[in-house]
This record gives structure tokens, C-alpha cells and sequence, in this order.
């Protein structure tokens, strides 16, 4: 007869891919685990019968129930020094404790007699200091040990000196108080024999309470462990069945019948940890399985295989874990990522999207600026937020009656919806101002394309033409900061129009508007800017204002050399100053100059 089977992966043919569904495929490998384990333990039978060795014809065995004579028959009572080194030489902790009778002949008390070495070592260890008085001679049992009156040893003597039978083990939970009012709680399985006319207690850490211990450890991290012997099939486990969520009456399952209780994709990943385990010589296996039934969770299998020093595998050890609320929390994690990182995606396409707008819609000032006596720059700031491109716009233009359209706005919000108010109303504005209407007029239009276009679509701007024949400035405030005029190096707030500032554009469909007028000299410079160059949290708009018209007065200190990058130097350099290198909000200057006489020439 040869090692294996006929059906062993040696023999068998290879198996081709299987093209059906999940069950099918579900179904297949549960046979494969099957005849997987039918293998193995015909290994294991051929390894035991391999192993057996006859019984010698010089030595056959004793007939039953029979038991040959001692070679040595003591011929006295052993002395009592030498049942002292006796009780000595036991590993365990034990007193003699010799029972007090009464008249009747029943037990009255105990009288505590001695101890042995391990007992002495267990007390060193485990009382504190001083916690007994030395030990002058045979005591009281519980007036030496008080609290162990409330154990079940009492009874466990009293039986053993009537039945003269061992009794036990049982758990004795006590305390012992030291001379400083330390108290230690003890916890034994205690035993008691009777020695002669003597009772002999013996104690050592009680398995219950281990056993306690450990299944609390492992409900708390929901795991257990479990040996399958895959010879008879029997299973020996702790917590298997809550770990895999089985009732205290169901019967532990084999590793065929784990396989059954598995959804049909975590078959395969079964079959070839323990097909590495018996025979592959793999150590250690480690895999996550999702169960299908009692109820579904994931199960995190780690296994290695248990046998003789030249035999087969013939029992799988494992540790088992319910991993299924990690599980879920690494789904939920991973969810989270993907969602953060579609979000971030999305917000740099609409980022790119909006700057790619901004760009196309952000004016370049036309040439004919200078021909009427004015400069210009601007610089706009986005703030470094997700969308990073806000609603801020500004316009300049030749109209066809020879006057300059000076505007600036910002619309609420940031992002594409921002950009795209701030389109329309700039090219509205661009369109309207071709009707030769004054600013007024433009200004209530503006307002009732803001208002049209939606509730949230607010904006606040600074609609101003400029006169070169009369040099003057006649502008209108829909809600905006009222624009500085720099002259003769000292800056300063223009007044604002007639009756104030008006309402924001979007948000009184019949707000009327009022224009002011400025006067404007050779080397003026009118700044209009938006909100985010000055607002600042937990701060007010005349605070903001006032540090602003500081920051400008200092940088004009100094004459601006003609030109229009000498303009856009100075702007640059106030933007700068004011903002540092994290904008909260979007930041625009828009500033123009009107040429001196001394410049116009060049």
C-alpha cells in the first residue's frame, strides 16, 4: 500500500477554472475542503497503524483487575520527621490540620498543626509582612485564618474526617489583612485528604478563576482558540461558539462543517490555508473569512498545524477572531478617503474651471487709457481656500462718449457660482454702458440683473465714469468700501454719495442709486478695492478702514513714478503689506492715476 490515497493531489489531475457564480464556485470548494480532510485522515490512520508494535510474548500483561505484589512492604508507621520531609517534597501548598471532637465524638473545631515547605513559600509571596504572629504551637485554624470560616472549607473538612474520603476541589475566595490595614484577596481551589487521624489541605490557583479570567479576556477581544483533530473529527475549543456566533447548544463545528457555515467566496481562501497547513509544511496561516451563517461577520482565521516528529499533520490549532466591527470601521475609513479625495478632485476641476473663467473674463486695460489721461493697474488675490477663486471683477472701458467706465464688484460667495454672477454682471455692465446712461442708471440696472438671477446672487461694486474733459469722477456705492484717494502723498476716504452708501446688487429689486463727484488733479490716484483686502475676524469695517488708509498713506510717502508699471509696483507692494502671504478672502485693487501735465508727453 503506498502513502496516498488514490484521490491526493499527487494523483489527482489539475482542475481547470470554473466560469460559474458565486455559489457554484462556493459549492466546488467546499468539495475540494472535503476530500481535502479525507485525505488527511487517512494519513493519520496509516501513520497509526504504521506506529502500533506488537505486545512481546516474554512479558504478557497482567491479568485484569490483578496487580503484582511491592518489592517493599513498610514494616512500621513512617515517623513523623519523615512525614514531615514527605509533605516537604509536595509541590503544592498544604497544612495539617488535626480535627478538636466533643464529648459526643463530633467535630468541634480545627486545630491548625503545621505546613509545609511550599506553604511557607506561598505565604512569603503572597501575604504581607508580618500579616500572621509566629506560629508557637498547634492553634485554632480560624482564629489563625479568620476569613477562611466564610469559605466552603469548613464543610470540605468536616466531610473528609467523617467520610474519610478526598473533598474538592472548591473555590475559597478570603482576605487577609496585614499589621498596616493592607488587605489581600486570595483566590485558591482548595483540597482536603485525610492523613491518618490527621486532615491535610492543600490549595493552588484556582482554575475557575483563571478560566474566568481568560473567558472574559476573550469575549472582551472577541477571539478564542480551537484544536480540530482532524483523526476522529472532535473538537476542543474556548469561546469558538461566540466567536462564530453559535448558541451554548449547538454543537462546535468541524472544519468541513466552518466551510458550510461560509459565504461561498471565502470557500476557496479556506481550503488553500489549510491545504498550506497540511501539505505544504506552511507554519502559519493567517486569513480573513466572511461568515454567511448563524449571522454574517468576518472572521480572522490564524492557524498552524500540530504533529508527531515524522507523522502527517493530524490536528489544526487556531485563534479566531470576530473582526468584523474593524472590518466595517476600515470600510467606513476607506469610504471616508475616497470621498475626501473625490471631494479634493472635484474642488480642483472646479478651481481650475473657475480660474480658467477668470482668466478668460479679466480685462486687460485697453491702450486708449493713456490717450485719455489715465493709468491704470490692478492686482486680484484669491484666497487660499478649496474653490481658491471668488466673485471679485473689475471693468474699464472707452465709452463712445469719450468718458472712462471705472467699476469694480464682488460677488457673494466663491467657486463657479461666484464667477459666474461675476460674469454676467460684468459683461452686463459692459453691454448697459454703451447706452450712454449715467452711473445711476447703470447702477439700479446692475441691480435688477443681481436680483433676477436668484436669491443668494448678491453682490456689492463701484460703478464710476470718468470725465477727461472736466476731470471729474462721478461714481455710485451699491454696499461696497468707499474707494481712497491718494493726493499730494496724503490718502484719505472719498464722502460718500448723497444719503450714503445704497444696498448691496440682489437685494431690493427697486433700489434707487446717488452718485458723488470728485474733482480729480494731475498725479490723483483713486484706489477701489474689495472687502477682503481689509476685513479681518473678530475685527469692524472702521477699524479695517482706518488701518487701510494708514497702509496707503504710508506707501505714498514717496512720489509713484509715471508709468503703468510703476503703478502696478505700488499696488503690488500695498496688497502685499496688507495681506501677507494667507489671503482669508479674495483681495482686489484696482487703482488709476490721472497723468500730470509733466508726464503726458512721453
Amino acid at each position: 500500500m503506498t502513502d496516498e490515497p488514490v484521490g491526493t493531489d499527487a494523483a489527482r489531475p489539475a482542475r481547470t477554472a470554473h466560469d460559474g457564480g458565486d455559489d457554484e464556485r462556493g459549492a466546488r470548494w467546499l468539495q475540494e475542503l472535503e476530500l481535502l480532510l479525507a485525505e488527511q485522515r487517512f494519513r493519520i490512520g496509516q501513520y497509526v497503524a504504521a506506529c502500533a508494535v506488537p505486545v512481546c510474548p516474554a512479558h504478557p500483561p497482567a491479568a485484569e483487575g490483578r496487580h503484582a505484589p511491592s518489592a517493599h512492604t513498610p514494616s512500621a508507621e513512617i515517623p513523623e520527621p519523615a512525614a514531615w520531609q514527605l509533605l516537604d517534597a509536595l509541590p503544592l501548598a498544604a497544612i495539617v490540620v488535626l480535627p478538636v471532637l466533643d464529648e459526643a465524638g463530633e467535630v468541634a473545631d480545627f486545630c491548625y498543626v503545621g505546613e509545609n515547605a511550599a506553604a511557607r513559600r506561598y505565604a512569603e509571596s503572597h501575604f504581607p509582612p508580618d500579616a500572621l504572629p509566629p506560629r508557637t504551637g498547634p492553634v485554632p485554624l480560624f482564629e489563625r485564618f479568620p476569613n477562611l470560616a466564610d469559605t466552603p472549607l469548613p464543610l470540605l473538612l468536616t466531610e473528609a474526617h467523617r467520610t474519610k474520603l478526598p473533598q474538592g476541589p472548591e473555590s475559597a475566595e478570603w482576605s487577609l489583612s496585614g499589621p498596616d490595614g493592607q488587605a489581600v484577596r486570595l483566590s485558591s481551589e482548595a483540597r482536603v485528604a485525610s492523613f491518618g487521624e490527621l486532615l491535610l489541605i492543600t490549595w493552588e490557583r484556582s482554575e475557575k478563576a483563571r478560566a474566568r479570567m481568560a473567558d472574559a479576556a476573550q469575549n472582551l477581544a472577541r477571539v478564542c482558540w480551537a484544536e480540530w483533530n482532524l483523526g476522529d473529527g472532535t473538537v476542543e475549543a474556548t469561546g469558538l461558539d461566540r466567536v462564530l456566533g453559535l448558541s451554548a447548544s449547538q454543537p462546535l463545528p468541524d472544519l468541513l462543517e466552518l466551510g458550510r457555515m461560509l459565504s461561498p467566496d471565502s470557500r476557496e481562501p479556506l481550503y488553500k490555508a489549510l491545504h498550506d497547513i497540511l501539505l505544504r509544511e506552511r507554519d502559519v496561516v493567517d486569513v480573513e473569512l466572511s461568515l454567511a451563517s448563524p449571522h454574517e461577520r468576518t472572521l480572522r482565521f490564524i492557524g498552524e498545524p500540530v504533529r508527531p516528529r515524522l507523522g502527517p499533520v493530524w490536528t489544526v490549532r487556531a485563534v479566531c477572531r470576530d473582526v468584523t466591527s474593524d472590518v466595517h470601521s476600515r470600510a467606513v475609513a476607506e469610504q471616508a478617503v475616497r470621498e475626501a479625495r473625490a471631494q479634493r478632485e472635484r474642488a480642483d476641476t472646479v478651481a481650475d474651471v473657475a480660474e480658467r473663467l477668470r482668466d478668460a473674463i479679466v480685462p486687460r486695460f485697453p491702450t486708449e487709457l493713456a490717450r485719455h489721461g489715465v493709468e491704470a493697474a490692478a492686482v486680484y488675490r484669491p484666497a487660499g481656500r478649496a474653490a481658491r477663486v471668488g466673485g471679485d471683477w473689475y471693468k474699464t472701458r472707452i465709452l463712445p462718449t469719450g468718458q472712462v467706465l471705472i467699476a469694480l464688484g464682488d460677488a457673494r460667495g466663491h467657486g463657479l457660482d461666484a464667477v459666474t454672477l461675476m460674469a454676467k454682471l460684468r459683461y452686463a455692465l459692459a453691454g448697459l454702458a454703451f447706452t450712454g446712461e449715467l452711473v445711476e442708471g447703470l447702477t439700479g440696472w446692475l441691480n435688477l440683473v443681481a436680483c433676477d438671477d436668484g436669491e443668494e446672487s448678491t453682490a456689492t461694486a463701484i460703478i464710476a465714469h470718468y470725465h477727461p474733459d472736466r476731470a471729474l469722477l462721478r461714481w455710485t456705492c451699491a454696499g461696497h468700501p468707499l474707494p481712497i484717494l491718494v493726493r499730494d502723498r496724503r490718502a484719505r476716504l472719498l464722502d460718500p454719495p448723497p444719503g450714503g452708501p445704497g444696498m448691496p446688487l440682489g437685494v431690493l429689486p427697486g433700489e434707487s442709486y446717488t452718485a458723488a463727484e470728485t474733482l480729480l488733479y494731475p498725479d490723483d490716484v483713486v484706489l477701489l478695492y474689495s472687502d477682503g483686502l481689509i476685513e479681518r475676524r473678530g475685527s469692524d469695517l472702521d477699524r479695517d478702514s482706518s488701518r487701510l488708509v494708514r497702509a496707503v498713506q504710508e506707501s505714498a510717502e514717496h512720489r509713484i513714478p509715471p508709468g503703468d508699471e510703476a503703478l502696478d509696483v505700488y499696488v503690488r507692494q500695498l496688497v502685499d503689506r496688507l495681506t501677507g502671504p494667507h489671503v482669508q478672502d479674495d483681495a482686489t485693487v484696482l487703482a488709476f492715476r490721472l497723468v500730470g501735465d509733466d508726464d503726458t508727453g512721453g
